[in-house]
């Protein structure tokens, strides 16, 4: 049997199943998770990447294992910044915290979908348009610098596209005791705040994967080691929520962080043509970037 087969297939097997441990048998707990559940949780989400990282590195060779291990560290700073936006987004919503964990839900099951779509699309294009790879280099630069200027302008989820169609579509109810995404009164078909948190998420994992994308692209081009890597990022995203909405002022220098991360994998993908960047080196370099940002933030709180 081809090797790449086996390994798509055990992929999926792994997510299939792990997916269905949190969305349906661990979903119990109706957003009321203790801290040190949630970093156990999100502790065993890293162990099962990295145990699939490990597996890579046996199956295929050092180098791909490598670029697995540093497209997924990647795609997991980018993830842990996205989450104080999905705080945001709760918040404005006025949605209980019993009733994120199916927003969350539909979320990570929705970016499952899409980002193979985005990767398949993004390989294939700097594949064929070399040149393309300039462009997404200027894309994260861009990014980076105006995370750096704008850091204290918040997300506004009135101004979200998705949302303002959502509106045009259907009459909006403020009900916030329901975990309903449509309410049926007098004959009128309204829309739910619920209904808002996950469609305005969907659309924020849209944009993120306009900077996560590229991010990966600049480390491999192999399909199977991004997927793979962003994927298995993507699952924990619930634990990880769990775990940082209640350390979010603890984190303040994080974005800082993945702006340098951003800033450094947009000059990688720009002068990739003339150096290449060793993948240790590399993977070294935003391990570094990652942790020097969160001890700053719990020195400097």
């Amino acid at each position: 049997m081809d090797i790449h087969f086996t390994m798509w297939a055990t992929f999926w097997v792994i997510v299939i199943t792990a997916l269905f441990i949190d969305l349906v048998i661990l979903n119990k707990h109706h957003g009321n998770v203790t801290m040190k559940g949630a970093a156990v949780m999100v502790c065993v989400w890293v162990g099962l990447a990295l145990s699939f990282g490990a597996a890579i590195y046996f199956v295929f060779t050092p180098e791909r294992a490598l670029e697995y291990a540093a497209a997924y560290v990647v795609e997991y700073s980018l993830s842990i910044d996205n989450m104080f936006v999905f705080l945001m987004i709760f918040s404005y919503f006025a949605v209980p915290k019993h009733h994120q964990p199916k927003v969350l839900m539909y979320g990570i099951i929705g970016a499952v979908l899409l980002r193979f779509l985005f990767i398949f699309v993004g390989v294939q294009l700097i594949n064929a348009f070399a040149w393309l790879i300039y462009i997404f280099g200027a894309v994260l630069i861009f990014t980076a610098v105006k995370m750096v200027v704008k850091k204290d302008k918040k997300m506004d989820p009135s101004k979200n596209i998705a949302y303002k169609m959502l509106k045009k579509i259907y009459p909006f109810k403020p009900d916030h005791g329901t975990d309903k995404f449509f309410l049926r009164e007098n004959g009128v078909l309204y829309a739910t705040p619920m209904l808002a948190a996950v469609v305005v998420v969907e659309m924020s994992d849209i944009v993120f994967a306009i900077d996560s994308i590229p991010a990966v692209l600049s480390i491999s081009r192999d399909t199977f080691i991004i997927y793979t890597s962003n994927i298995f990022a993507i699952i924990g995203l619930r634990s990880l929520y769990f775990l940082l909405s209640n350390l979010a002022e603890q984190f303040r220098f994080l974005q800082y962080g993945v702006a340098v991360i951003l800033f450094f994998v947009g000059i990688k993908m720009l002068v990739s043509h003339f150096y290449h960047f060793p993948t240790a080196a590399s993977l070294a370099v935003l391990i570094s970037i990652l942790a020097a940002s969160i001890i700053i933030s719990k020195v400097r709180r």
